[in-house]
């Protein structure tokens, strides 16, 4: 779930950083946020806790936080928290490496097969999706699910290719039924 303030607050996070050239090290700093926050579910929900006073949320931050990311960064979160929207920081922080990519050409494509891909197979698809959509690179999410029988899965963004010996027998079979 994306919110538009999370959006606009990552929009405004990228500009003041190109304008300190700070964009990489902001970026580092967004996917560590998203990290730590996402594998830490009490912290989110203290996040966005209404009840939890700002300075004890401010205090959580800067205790995980301070010394480990950008001044801009630090900030940032910071003036969030004291304008009561600590509770969209980790969507924002997701917005931000969205945006980011985004400027950058670079492409999220996840693929699921029946067995792991072979470097190979990671090229070729690699490939395909850039000459496809135009990508400057491509970060490959893999998984294997042996449920497909056999080939692929790939979804990039909200386009889906389906190469997958299950989803065929699958349209065979209701081929056969009609």
């Amino acid at each position: 779930m994306s919110s538009k303030a999370g959006a606009r607050y990552a929009k405004s996070l990228i500009d003041l950083s190109k304008e300190q050239n700070a964009v990489e090290e902001v970026k580092s700093d967004m996917l560590f946020f998203e990290e730590v926050v996402g594998a830490n579910s009490e912290l989110e929900a203290i996040l966005k806790n209404p009840i939890v006073p700002l300075d004890k949320k401010q205090g959580i931050l800067e205790g995980i936080f301070a010394g480990k990311i950008h001044a801009i960064s630090a900030s940032f979160l910071k003036l969030v928290v004291a304008k009561g929207r600590s509770s969209i920081l980790f969507d924002t922080a997701k917005q931000f490496v969205q945006q980011y990519n985004e400027i950058k050409g670079i492409v999220t494509a996840n693929v699921v097969s029946a067995t792991e891909l072979t470097e190979a197979n990671r090229t070729e698809v690699i490939a395909l999706v850039k000459k496809e959509l135009g990508a400057n690179e491509v970060l490959l999410k893999e998984k294997v699910d042996a449920n497909l029988i056999g080939g692929f899965i790939l979804k990039v963004g909200d386009k889906q290719f389906d190469a997958s010996i299950a989803s065929s027998l699958n349209k065979l079979k209701k081929e056969f039924a009609n």
